[in-house]
């Protein structure tokens, strides 16, 4: 039986905007499986984003439950909830996040500092991680020398510093052109197929939503059609 590594439950997350209360989330609920390839599709101010939020426990539900892992986010000590982001799940972002005074290496290995990995360890890890992304001759270079499509594949290195299970990407496609995509999308699907990650795309792109096993539709804070698993497109 396959594992389930995320379970939402009648999640809800409502913003104070001075006096008024905006729900962005209206008690939502998904499961997403060890190993599995999801999609969270939707328009702008949908929700999805706060959904991968939520899923990445970089933020705690209103109402409702999120387990990570079988852990419930909302019983985790600020600790502990550092720990689940920094060992269990991997970020990449729509605009990258990479820190501009680091090179790429010291930026891949900033997440095993954390992670107390010693110097040689994490050097050694991270120079690894950028020579299968092609990066190796770009180890020594800062963001601002580098391309959008090298930025993000640092960021992917990044995610994959501490060997996480899971690697949530928020638009990671977002600021970059549709051949320089494709090569992303590209390496999230080897990752998925080759590596077993389990991995988590938001997106208004059907073409990205495309590459993936499942699609999870929100509109208005809501899943409006549940689950929908369809074949892995090989692009």
């Amino acid at each position: 039986m396959t594992e389930t590594v995320i379970l939402v439950e009648k999640a809800t997350k409502t913003y104070k905007l001075g006096e008024v209360d905006l729900d962005v989330l209206r008690g939502v609920s998904a499961t997403i499986s060890q190993g599995s390839f999801v999609a969270i599709m939707g328009p702008s101010g949908s929700g999805k984003s706060t959904l991968l939020h939520l899923i990445g426990a970089l933020d705690l539900p209103t109402n409702g439950t999120v387990k990570i892992l079988g852990r419930d986010i909302s019983k985790m000590t600020e600790d502990e909830l550092s720990l689940i982001r920094n060992t269990k799940i991997g970020f990449v972002f729509q605009q990258f996040n990479l820190l501009h005074n680091l090179t790429a290496l010291e930026n891949v290995a900033l997440p095993m500092v954390f992670a107390g990995i010693s110097p040689e360890k994490r050097e050694k890890r991270a120079m690894e991680l950028l020579s299968s992304l092609g990066l190796a001759k770009r180890a020594g270079h800062r963001p601002a020398e580098l391309s959008g499509g090298e930025r993000q594949r640092i960021a992917i290195a990044r995610a994959l510093a501490n060997d996480p299970d899971i690697i949530v990407a928020d638009e990671p496609t977002g600021n970059l052109d549709s051949s320089t995509g494709k090569k992303i999308m590209d390496i999230l699907v080897d990752l998925h197929k080759n590596h077993k990650k389990t991995i988590i795309v938001v997106t208004h792109d059907p073409n990205i939503a495309d590459y993936t096993e499942k699609t999870i539709h929100i509109k208005d804070g809501n899943i409006i059609n549940g689950d929908e698993d369809k074949v892995l497109w090989e692009k």
